[in-house]
């Protein structure tokens, strides 16, 4: 039997969303005077509310304005190791660290799971040594410079469970033959914590907290 656990990352481990605060990091360490498009964005959270763009498209329109159309990974990455530490240091509960390293320490395999960018969430993984990481994807071109296009779907809701027995399956690992910890903080992730042999719901929004009781997960509340 091989024992896994599977943790969202936005207020599951971190205290606060961690896609937004990492945009402007990077404006702050790069390109100041892109604040100059603030205005603007607005308009796509408009769009979203409105149900005119997708949760995928604000996320790269918010990018684009942001972090800019095609930046090079290696002129990234110095400002996304600070901002991984960042998120270590002052935006991550202390319980929920620790629950990683009792996992650990029973022997399971740590995977984290998220729809956050794999651009900044691997650094943040590596800091906490988990096994895997099953983030949204960015298209990387030929000359290793970042676009603000999504491979695939974002990794949410259903399309996060997808993404992880895509996952299992490149393992190999037999679904009766695993054992599943699932944690999160929102009832987004309900496909997850249904396909998990245990479910927690972590510091929960009400909706999921509302959906644990109903299912009899076990809930946690690591603010306290």
């Amino acid at each position: 039997m091989t024992h896994l656990a599977i943790y969202d990352m936005d207020r599951t481990i971190t205290v606060r969303g961690t896609y937004t605060p990492f945009l402007f990091h990077m404006v702050f360490a790069r390109a100041p005077w892109r604040l100059l498009f603030l205005p603007l964005l607005p308009f796509g959270f408009i769009g979203y509310g409105l149900k005119l763009i997708s949760r995928k498209s604000l996320k790269t329109y918010n990018q684009r304005l942001l972090l800019g159309s095609r930046p090079k990974i290696a002129d990234l990455q110095p400002h996304i190791e600070d901002y991984a530490d960042k998120v270590i240091r002052s935006n991550s509960y202390a319980n929920a660290l620790a629950q990683v390293e009792s996992d650990r320490a029973e022997g399971r395999k740590l995977i984290l799971a998220t729809a956050s960018y794999e651009l900044y969430v691997n650094a943040i993984a590596a800091r906490l040594n988990f096994d895997a990481v099953i983030a949204t994807r960015l298209k990387i071109d030929e000359q290793d410079r970042v676009l603000p296009q999504i491979v695939g779907e974002n990794c949410y809701d259903i399309a996060k469970l997808d993404r992880i027995k895509t996952y299992l399956d490149a393992q190999e690992l037999d679904p009766d033959s695993i054992h599943i910890r699932a944690y999160s903080d929102h009832v987004s992730d309900a496909p997850m914590l249904e396909y998990a042999d245990e479910a927690i719901a972590t510091t929960p929004s009400g909706a999921l907290r509302a959906l644990a009781k109903k299912r009899n997960w076990q809930i946690v509340d690591w603010d306290q």
